[in-house]
């Protein structure tokens, strides 16, 4: 009980010491259209999470980029977006962002089918790490933030990885509530992933970006983006996805889509 209080002292305190200024979250929610739809109660319940997310991660600039307190903002709004009704404990267990201004550059070494290990070189937007940082590419970001692009959105994609890790590592199915069907997730998101590979090796036009065929984890991480940015067209090609992403993140963006 005093454990709880304690907690909920510092949060209050928090909210009350750092808040984001309501001139740049009115500016932010009106021109980002990501938050379009997005009622008074839940506009200002995103304004407390961001602003505890922020209190509680540590944003990092790679080189001599200038990381700025808006730019740190609006990540952490977009963020935050997919926990808005899960809450911030999803995100704990790890503390850094790093920013890049444009795609970067990672070199690691890989073992092939055979055990063979090779170094790799890969150009990169984000990534995230089981235990370790999220890395976001702030130029993608930016034209993604700054005009809606259905099924593009970079942190919206890799934090979605970060959830899907809770379970202890990328396999497609972020832990699930104690109300969801595990068996009716596995079988929306096989099905799906199947179909979308098959279009994608023989040639059709994907349903989805086709990036997402590349693995369940990419799969999910991407259907995310979807979930939020495009709705519709989850539903359209595949609704039971879509049923399975809404009971996962408590929230329904095509209903808001249609206010």
């Amino acid at each position: 009980m005093i454990i709880r209080w304690i907690k909920h002292w510092q949060v209050k305190r928090v909210l009350k010491r750092y808040p984001i200024p309501h001139s740049f979250w009115h500016k932010l929610m009106i021109q980002d259209q990501l938050f379009a739809g997005l009622s008074a109660v839940e506009k200002a319940r995103l304004r407390e999470l961001t602003t505890l997310f922020v209190h509680q991660k540590n944003f990092r600039a790679s080189d001599d980029f200038n990381l700025t307190k808006p730019m740190v903002l609006t990540i952490s709004a977009h963020a935050c977006l997919l926990i808005l009704e899960l809450g911030l404990d999803y995100y704990q267990g790890w503390q850094d962002i790093i920013v890049y201004p444009t795609a970067f550059i990672v070199e690691r070494d890989e073992a092939d089918e055979l055990g063979i290990v090779s170094h790799q070189q890969a150009v990169l937007g984000g990534e995230a790490w089981l235990t370790g940082p999220v890395v976001l590419e702030w130029q993608s970001f930016k034209a993604e933030s700054d005009e809606l692009k259905p099924g593009r959105n970079l942190v919206l994609h890799e934090f979605a990885h970060k959830l899907d890790m809770l379970n202890g590592r990328a396999n497609g199915m972020p832990p699930l509530h104690k109300t969801m069907n595990r068996m009716h997730w596995t079988q929306a998101f096989s099905e799906a992933f199947e179909q979308l590979q098959y279009q994608v090796e023989h040639g059709h036009h994907p349903a989805i970006n086709p990036y997402a065929a590349t693995e369940p984890a990419e799969f999910f991480a991407v259907s995310t983006e979807y979930f939020f940015t495009a709705p519709n067209l989850l539903i359209h090609h595949f609704p039971a996805v879509y049923e399975q992403l809404s009971l996962f993140y408590q929230q329904d963006p095509n209903a808001r889509q249609s206010l």
